[in-house]
């Protein structure tokens, strides 16, 4: 099954809330498992969105118990690393969606691009420029949770 990672800030907007949503649940009905930090805010609600579309939902925490954690989730991996879970999180995904920005978003942006996953995905998300100004490969950006959901998949089963 094709593992996708949605990222994004655990205190979000509206506006990303309901782009998360819908993320999961397209992600969901079209088979892949959405995999999570499995907290609030964007994460709890991609995984409330594949969840209700039927989809394989897991959290990969960063505190060494389950609590706090979706209970949208189908299942939660307590890793007790803290931040450094990221990297576990999208080390896990063939792809990465990040819906919003936050500062631990734009880490784990920045370790699935180093980590070569591929695409990673922006959806109202950061945008990255060189020194220079000039856009840096690895990050694409999306439009919709449609948009982002095709470009995720795209090339995969």
């Amino acid at each position: 099954m094709i593992q996708v990672a949605v990222c994004g800030p655990a205190e979000c907007s509206a506006a990303e809330a309901v782009a998360a949503r819908e993320v999961g649940a397209l992600l969901a009905c079209s088979g892949a498992v959405v995999l999570c930090g499995g907290y609030g805010g964007v994460m709890a609600a991609a995984a409330q969105g594949a969840a209700g579309a039927g989809g394989l939902v897991i959290g990969i925490l960063s505190g060494a118990d389950r609590s706090g954690a979706s209970p949208h989730l189908t299942a939660a991996i307590a890793t007790g690393m803290g931040q450094a879970r990221n990297s576990v999180l999208v080390g896990s995904a063939d792809a990465v969606i990040a819906v919003g920005g936050s500062w631990g978003t734009l880490a784990e942006v920045a370790m699935a691009v180093r980590q070569g996953v591929e695409p990673v995905v922006g959806l109202g998300s950061w945008q990255i420029a060189d020194a220079r100004g000039g856009a840096v490969p690895g990050l694409v950006v999306a439009d919709s949770p449609a948009a982002a959901v095709a470009l995720a998949l795209e090339g995969r089963g």
